[in-house]
């Protein structure tokens, strides 16, 4: 059965966020992930994750102004000082939280920036990232994200991912694969996870369409969580969805499609 982590930016969402820990181990979760941890204190997240038995399973690195509409900053060549910050901070954060890995959105290409020094920006980047997250023990991951919900997201297939793994060259560069994101790009889940597995370090999941719960769309996720077992995966895999009807209320897929 697969380990799932309940992603605290998306679930219980009625709750103050510092309430959220203690709902998710009270439904059965033993990991947590969220978007970014902050704008709160380190140390009193770390307190809750003790108090309740929850592993800080993956957060993302710093990635701009989120509220402003950005969504990473690691391809923009007028940021890579912001960036190299934000990295620092991260490990900081990371390292009190017990989080051995830590995830790099890419962001959205910048209007008028030639492809190439697009692409050389973001591996650049990635390479300083993941040479100073492996002095620190925590892995690189990096999420591929459909065009469709965020138009312009620079990495949005699993095949870009690998090649711009490659031309980065580090052993501690991954991919975090986002069931939801892949079926929109490009589908072929199955296969696609079973080639890629060896550089698969997260998955994540939601159904499609809508972005909720498993069951309430086109994705078998019952096949596919039997599948995912089979191929040895031992990772874990962040609840990253909106709930339909309520967190709560709609946790009985876990039960039914992964039994």
């Amino acid at each position: 059965m697969p380990r799932f982590a309940a992603n605290l930016t998306m679930l219980f969402n009625e709750l103050p966020f510092m309430e959220r820990f203690e709902a998710a181990a009270e439904a059965g979760f033993k990991g947590v992930e969220y978007l970014f941890p902050y704008a709160f204190d380190k140390n009193a997240l770390a307190e809750r994750l003790d108090r309740h038995g929850l592993t800080q399973v993956l957060h993302n690195l710093p990635a701009g102004n989120w509220e402003g509409g950005e969504r990473g900053i690691a391809c923009h060549p007028d940021r890579i000082g912001e960036f190299q910050d934000g990295v620092g901070r991260a490990i900081e954060y990371a390292s009190a939280l017990g989080c051995r890995q830590v995830n790099c959105l890419a962001g959205i290409a910048p209007a008028g920036v030639a492809e190439d020094t697009v692409r050389a920006t973001f591996i650049d980047n990635l390479a300083f990232a993941a040479g100073k997250l492996k002095e620190a023990g925590i892995r690189l991951l990096v999420e591929p994200i459909n065009t469709y919900d965020i138009p312009g997201f620079y990495l949005s297939r699993t095949a870009q991912a690998i090649d711009i793994i490659d031309a980065v060259g580090s052993d501690n560069l991954f991919v975090q694969y986002d069931i939801y994101h892949a079926q929109r790009m490009e589908g072929e889940l199955a296969n696609t996870i079973v080639k890629y597995l060896p550089r698969i370090a997260h998955m994540q999941l939601a159904d499609n369409p809508g972005r909720n719960e498993p069951g309430t769309g086109e994705i078998n996720f019952a096949w596919l969580f039997r599948h995912i077992d089979k191929t040895g995966y031992d990772g874990w895999i962040g609840c990253e969805y909106k709930p339909a009807a309520g967190t709560r209320e709609g946790l009985g897929w876990i039960e039914a499609l992964s039994a």
